[in-house]
């Protein structure tokens, strides 16, 4: 059997899948969820329907931390060769965070293209080294078949060049410093499933609700400008990254609090959104609503309140709103909290049904709400196996 697989990996977690190649569209057959994989690592498999059939605990004390992702993947290969039957693996697609003003497409990556996508790990720290080390690992397992890199950046490409512009000097935009915008993996398949629902060509506002936190504007099928920019830091607050912040205020911590790079770097990306806002509690937003501490209540609130305003401003950049899609962990999860984002976002015309958020229909608004509102699971990995196949034929 003829198949792709897919890598989506982070600094701590791996998100795998194995997808059989079908007529045009790719069918999956597993999925593969490694979390923790620095300290005590979880591996969960589950089949096409859901269904988990391994929950282990893996014993890597013996691995350095550098080694733990090829370890990750050793461990996945060796689960498929003995438990998925004959497999001819046809190609390697890996999401990576970032392909700058170069790359707007899937790439084939060899040792050349690898050393250019090095150039962008300082526009995604927390990302971009870790995607890299992975198309690494792949490529000392399986030297023989080919690696695709995806962008999160190349659903934004074509962005207008007003969203894309800072308000600097020429000379600096022209050396790329500019808005990307991300998770347009996540958006490139919201938009595929409208547009099998017959609504993508809609005003549409995105929002991928999870650790990492963007919205999306999309008009007519295209990207109009994202809140995340230069890195994957602007818009609302996140799970341990600051959001958007007045610039001054890092002037003032270097200048006042004598911080150097990579103490401020720790801060906004590690120490604060919600974990920072709730005074550590916690950055998963299941357990700050769970938890009776003030501290957490204001941590959701500004988290709310700061993606209702974003949703005000890509409503103005589409000059108008039809329609608004909630969908990674917390947007697919939480009826609490999109009952609260629609709640501060009536003057657009969003009403919602009460019992549809509750049981998490697809369809959440009323019939007589200006803007349809939709809750959609977000397919990253299917998304990577469909370029994956594309770059293949």
């Amino acid at each position: 059997m003829n198949s792709i697989f897919t890598v989506n990996g982070g600094s701590s977690s791996l998100k795998c899948a194995l997808f059989c190649i079908k007529n045009s569209e790719p069918e999956l057959l597993f999925n593969f969820k490694l979390s923790n994989i620095l300290g005590a690592p979880r591996a969960q498999i589950s089949n096409a329907e859901g269904t988990q059939l391994a929950d282990l605990q893996l014993d890597f004390t013996e691995i350095d931390h550098d080694g733990r992702h090829q370890a990750c993947l050793d461990f996945v290969f060796a689960w498929i060769r003995t438990n998925s039957g004959e497999q001819t693996l046809k190609a390697i697609s890996h999401r990576v965070v970032h392909g700058g003003e170069r790359f707007s497409a899937p790439l084939l990556v060899g040792a050349t293209e690898l050393e250019l996508l090095r150039q962008f790990i300082p526009l995604a720290p927390l990302h971009q080294p870790f995607n890299l080390k992975l198309i690494e690992a792949c490529h000392t397992l399986l030297p023989e078949v080919p690696q695709f890199a995806c962008f999160d950046t190349m659903f934004h490409s074509d962005m207008p060049t007003v969203a894309k512009q800072f308000a600097l000097p020429r000379a600096l935009s022209d050396d790329g410093i500019r808005r990307y915008g991300f998770h347009g993996l996540s958006y490139e398949y919201i938009q595929r499933q409208l547009g099998q629902a017959d609504a993508g060509n809609l005003k549409t506002v995105v929002g991928h609700l999870g650790a990492g936190v963007s919205l999306c504007a999309i008009d007519a099928g295209r990207s109009v400008t994202s809140t995340m920019g230069f890195t994957a830091l602007e818009g609302p607050p996140m799970g341990s990254r600051c959001g958007s912040i007045d610039p001054g205020v890092l002037l003032y911590l270097m200048r006042e609090k004598h911080m150097d790079v990579d103490a401020i770097e720790q801060l906004l990306y590690k120490d604060s959104g919600w974990l920072g806002v709730s005074g550590g509690i916690s950055s998963e937003m299941t357990e700050l609503l769970a938890s009776d501490q003030p501290e957490a209540r204001e941590a959701v609130d500004l988290f709310t309140y700061r993606v209702a305003c974003e949703i005000g401003s890509l409503s103005a950049a589409m000059e108008g709103i039809e329609q608004l899609v909630f969908t990674a962990g917390v947007g697919e999860n939480s009826a609490e909290i999109r009952a609260e984002i629609c709640r501060r976002s009536r003057w657009l015309g969003i009403e919602i049904d009460s019992a549809a958020n509750e049981a998490g229909n697809t369809i959440i608004s009323t019939v007589d709400s200006r803007v349809m509102v939709r809750v959609i699971p977000t397919d990253e990995e299917a998304m990577l196996a469909l370029h994956g196949m594309e770059m293949l034929a």
